[in-house]
């Protein structure tokens, strides 16, 4: 396989002059036919230099040759053996050189993609929009060593923040206005079907310890998973009354779905809890990951599939929700 210009960096766009050296950093995109028009568009307008695009049957041996690569986006919208391979390649390739990765996953291949994570610099997106793939490509190639030190530091924070704000709005205008095809829809989103409520191969496994194994207070045990469930379809309800825009507060209702399922002894999908957060997927997963890192909620593997990573609360979450029902029934019944 030869290496064209852009892949060995040289005269790789109309403003470098022929002979001299592509420091921008290397996007080498891994995606079906579907997705490959707005590559060139993507490199373009978030500076990066395209390494080319390669469908994802022939991924996993481009990634085993390419050199000269400093990001990765991956669009995986369907689950099979070979998708889930390339993570794994991807993810230890993201490891080893400490190289941003973005995935891009459906609803259906969700919980796959975040059961295969490793690395702290890779995005995992879920049916992003213009903006949100716009700000996971600059925020990637802010990551990459093509500025120095001394430049990161000469920068105020609010400034550099502001410059961020800025190029991720120029880079939407432009995709907006240079891509033609229609994006996904968002998503409708309930209270949403428990996993207990689909024919699955995790139907039957073991059940999550009783929230009354960590919470000993008589005042726990009276709380019911119908009660929290309750309280999720009165919040879903202003919805039909005020502007839905004005309320999210995906954190919460995260949360309070956790609680429920505890309650009921049911396992919660990454998938599920993006449902339950009603919000899109993608904001759904950055909160998903500030709640696990601030140790609110716990990531449980899957003891019968390496492919699926259950959310859970931390016990101590648990306790001082259940102490907030308590104290929030008391308030109300006042």
């Amino acid at each position: 396989m030869g290496l064209d210009h852009e892949e060995i960096g040289f005269g790789a766009s109309p403003d470098q002059p022929f002979g001299t050296r592509d420091e921008r950093p290397g996007l080498l995109i891994l995606a079906d036919d579907i997705y490959t028009d707005d590559a060139a568009l993507l490199s373009r307008a978030a500076g990066l230099r395209l390494l080319g695009t390669v469908s994802l049957d022939q991924a996993s041996n481009r990634l085993d040759v390419q050199i000269g690569c400093d990001i990765i986006l991956c669009f995986c919208p369907s689950p099979d053996p070979m998708v889930e391979r390339l993570l794994v390649q991807i993810e230890t390739l993201a490891l080893q050189n400490d190289m941003p990765v973005i995935l891009v996953a459906d609803l259906d291949t969700i919980d796959l993609a975040y059961a295969c994570l490793r690395s702290e610099r890779t995005q995992l997106l879920c049916r992003p929009g213009h903006t949100d793939l716009a700000a996971a490509l600059l925020a990637a190639a802010r990551q990459t060593p093509s500025r120095s030190l001394h430049e990161v530091n000469r920068e105020s924070e609010g400034l550099r923040l502001q410059q961020l704000s800025d190029e991720v709005s120029r880079l939407a205008r432009t995709l907006e206005a240079l891509t033609l095809r229609p994006r996904h829809a968002t998503p409708s989103f309930d209270l949403g079907p428990r996993i207990s409520d689909e024919p699955s191969d995790y139907i039957g496994m073991p059940a999550l310890e009783p929230i009354g194994s960590a919470d000993k207070s008589a005042e726990a045990a009276t709380l019911e998973a119908a009660q929290v469930r309750d309280l999720l379809r009165a919040r879903r309800l202003r919805d039909d009354f005020l502007p839905a825009d004005l309320f999210a507060d995906p954190a919460w209702d995260m949360l309070l779905d956790l609680l429920a399922a505890r309650l009921e002894h049911e396992r919660v999908s990454v998938s599920s809890l993006c449902i339950a957060s009603a919000v899109p997927p993608t904001t759904a997963l950055r909160w998903i990951r500030t709640l696990t890192e601030k140790g609110f909620v716990d990531r449980q593997a899957d003891p019968h599939d390496g492919r699926r990573v259950f959310i859970a609360l931390a016990d101590h979450t648990a306790e001082a929700l259940t102490r907030w029902f308590t104290a929030s029934r008391r308030f109300l019944c006042a």
